[in-house]
């Protein structure tokens, strides 16, 4: 049976035991339902209403003779009535005008911000996926050598946010090579990514001139070392993982140790978490539709952030399944706004 199928007394219903459980975490009865005037039936017709939705999937009733909780389908309708019909506005933006400010151009601290802000307004775990270096768009950039095997990248934004990166190569360069390879790329790839630099350079080895060929060839290591590093960076950020610990209460041990493992190891998760920026303002993730076993017990609320030529990352909050979803959806839309307004206005 489909969700639009549902009678709108079984809507209602079903969105009170929904709304109850949030708050309470305890099981819904006909009762407590028909106390609060959901609808003018009888307790016993509240009864009736509450096991065809257990048929259906969703609630379920943990004990023969306690109330009902809502499944995983259960909530899911409830968020996707929130979705479909509250519309998500910018009544708290101004919240987080003094906490999502930035300063000469340091994306890094703005998305440190950006976590810490999720954390404490959802009293759950933030995170923010930092941008790849070499995939975002570039106005300028700069390749000064550190060491001897190793090059610091400076890339500005089109929006004049500067980000840094110290890369290890195998190949020794001089700071007047490094000049010159800069100066190449600027004056042909300004406004596209270093990915995009590397494949153009790539396509170029073996056409030109033996004298061009080796210069191209250490500016493909170069820009091959660039990109490996980036790649095995760490490019997640969380805050509050320390507030998920007393909200799983009937979470066991070894899951709850597993749960932590997995936020530990962030580049897998931020992998996992990066398959699902897309053009929706805010997704919603209940249980097991992650796909992310350890956290089949949590709720992902995230949404993207970017400026005005490319979304550069997700943000979010991973939290119980009983988190406030009409508070947590808004917050998390209004960070991803205010941080791509804060990301495009920086000029």
């Amino acid at each position: 049976m489909k969700t639009q199928e549902l009678r709108e007394k079984d809507r209602a219903v079903l969105a009170a035991a929904v709304e109850h459980y949030l708050k309470s975490g305890l099981p819904v009865s006909s009762g407590s339902i028909h106390q609060k005037k959901i609808i003018p039936d009888s307790p016993a017709t509240i009864r009736n209403i509450l096991s065809r939705l257990e048929d259906k999937g969703f609630l379920t009733q943990p004990h023969s003779s306690s109330g009902r909780v809502p499944t995983d389908r259960g909530l899911r309708f409830y968020v996707n009535s929130l979705l479909a019909g509250v519309p998500l506005t910018f009544d708290q933006i101004n919240l987080f005008s003094r906490d999502l400010s930035i300063k000469k151009g340091d994306l890094p601290g703005l998305l440190h911000q950006a976590s810490r802000v999720l954390a404490e307004q959802s009293d759950s775990l933030g995170f923010v996926i930092q941008p790849r270096i070499s995939k975002i768009h570039f106005h300028h950039i700069r390749f000064i050598k550190v060491a001897a095997d190793k090059v610091m990248i400076i890339l500005m934004t089109p929006f004049n946010l500067v980000l840094t990166e110290i890369v290890p190569t195998e190949t020794t360069f001089d700071q007047t090579e490094l000049d010159l390879a800069s100066q190449f790329i600027n004056s042909s790839f300004s406004g596209r990514t270093l990915s995009h630099a590397r494949d153009c350079v790539l396509a170029e080895l073996g056409k030109s001139t033996s004298k061009f060929e080796r210069a191209l060839t250490r500016l493909m290591n170069l820009l091959r070392a660039s990109i490996q590093q980036d790649e095995q960076d760490d490019p997640i950020i969380v805050e509050g993982a320390s507030k998920l610990i007393g909200k799983f209460e009937t979470l066991d041990l070894n899951r709850l140790k597993s749960l932590f493992q997995n936020i530990e190891e962030k580049a897998s998760l931020a992998k996992l978490l990066s398959e699902f920026i897309a053009l929706d303002r805010v997704k919603v993730l209940i249980g097991s539709e992650s796909n992310l076993p350890a956290i089949a017990d949590c709720a992902l609320v995230l949404s993207h952030y970017g400026d005005r030529t490319q979304v550069l990352g997700s943000l979010g909050i991973i939290g119980p399944k009983r988190i406030p979803y009409g508070k947590i959806i808004p917050l998390v839309d209004n960070v991803a706004q205010k941080l791509s307004q804060t990301i495009s206005r920086t000029t």
